[in-house]
């Protein structure tokens, strides 16, 4: 680690190991912040446009049709971060069919089901490090990382910095073993304190602070991301999970990782904060677009089956594809609760529409995927 870049930093100190390597103690939380106009006024717009969205998953009748697909697009969009490859499009096909292509895909899956059991756990239990350990159990089982000790605060060193690179070497230095305990408590207590902060101004502080201890030998990345959207829930600031910032991070991913160094580096919070307030403003306008476009399209294939006269059964097939992009009989009948012979009736009605095509090619073992659902979940 280049000490020279963080010897001043008003962010924290470096402190010396016992094994005599250099690393980064972050200072607790809160930091100075310089308020200026530009600064509430950017805060406003945020919050503007989470409180659009946050309405918006108030009026749904069905909220679920889009928080099922809205966060299996976070999962597959952060865990492109950390370098899978699979695309929502292979995500629903496992989830349907339990295909696997390409081999990461339960890497993603096991974001989804940590997002699941996280959103879950909050209503019984308080943000707080039990809850993330919790939530790392979950998304590292059975996977790449496993070894890392899932579910474990780590016992020994990490670092940031390219594969294979020493302590030395690497572009970052988290704490040592039993300072990063000490800051772990600190932000616990930071949590559960009254902060008098506007809680996206909480978000943005409490991820730096969670990515700069990096608490976790695999993970750390995917684990603060998800607290993103937990602490904004647990705030009461958004009534349903449908605000996700990966797309954005994604996009400006360089950005990202320096704006987080910069504030190790030389203490540039504003430039952080107004990075991730952005993402907020652009990230729920988006997810309300999105909503608003998917909700036509629903409009449009009920309008259709009505003119068909769609029976009972594939007119909730269609509420089903909302959620679930890509189907298989078995999944449909299991959410119809029908026979065999009456869900591949209403999977026919959808087929001969243009709603659903099938996508296998194979006489056995189909499956059928609702095109422009996907097109509208997928487009970036």
């Amino acid at each position: 680690m280049d000490i020279k870049l963080f010897k001043n930093s008003p962010s924290g100190k470096l402190i010396r190991s016992n094994g005599g390597y250099w690393a980064f103690l972050p200072n607790p939380l809160p930091p100075p912040i310089n308020w200026d106009a530009d600064l509430v006024s950017l805060l406003s717009k945020a919050d503007r446009a989470l409180g659009s969205l946050s309405g918006l998953g108030e009026t749904l009748p069905n909220p679920h049709l889009l928080i099922y697909p809205f966060l299996r697009r976070e999962a597959v969009l952060s865990s492109r971060i950390e370098g899978t490859q699979s695309s929502l499009s292979d995500l629903f096909l496992f989830e349907a069919t339990q295909v696997e292509k390409p081999p990461d895909v339960r890497e993603v899956q096991n974001y989804v089901r940590a997002l699941e059991y996280g959103l879950k756990r909050l209503n019984e239990f308080p943000l707080s490090l039990r809850f993330i350990r919790e939530l790392h159990g979950v998304l590292m089982e059975n996977v790449r990382g496993e070894h890392a000790t899932p579910g474990e605060f780590r016992q020994s060193q990490n670092l940031i910095g390219s594969f294979g690179a020493t302590l030395n070497e690497a572009t970052f230095v988290p704490p040592p073993v039993p300072e990063m305990m000490e800051c772990l408590q600190q932000l616990e207590k930071f949590l559960y304190t009254n902060n008098n902060l506007p809680p996206l101004i909480e978000v943005a502080l409490v991820h730096y602070q969670f990515e700069v201890i990096h608490p976790f030998l695999d993970g750390n990345g995917r684990v603060g991301r998800l607290l993103i959207v937990f602490l904004l829930c647990y705030r009461n600031v958004l009534s349903k999970p449908l605000l996700y910032l990966s797309a954005f991070f994604e996009q400006h991913r360089q950005r990202y990782y320096d704006l987080l160094l910069k504030i190790s580096a030389n203490g540039a919070w504003r430039d952080w904060i107004e990075f991730f307030l952005q993402a907020v403003l652009k990230q729920s306008e988006d997810a309300v677009l999105r909503s608003r476009q998917l909700q036509e399209l629903q409009r449009q294939y009920f309008q259709i089956g009505r003119e068909k006269r769609f029976s009972p059964s594939a007119l909730q097939l269609i509420d089903f594809i909302f959620m679930k992009p890509i189907i298989n009989t078995k999944s449909a009948q299991d959410f119809l609760n029908l026979s065999f012979p009456g869900t591949q009736k209403s999977i026919k009605m959808l087929l001969e529409v243009g709603i659903l095509t099938e996508i296998t090619g194979r006489q056995r073992d189909r499956a059928y995927a609702a095109s422009e659902v996907l097109k509208i979940l997928d487009k970036e």
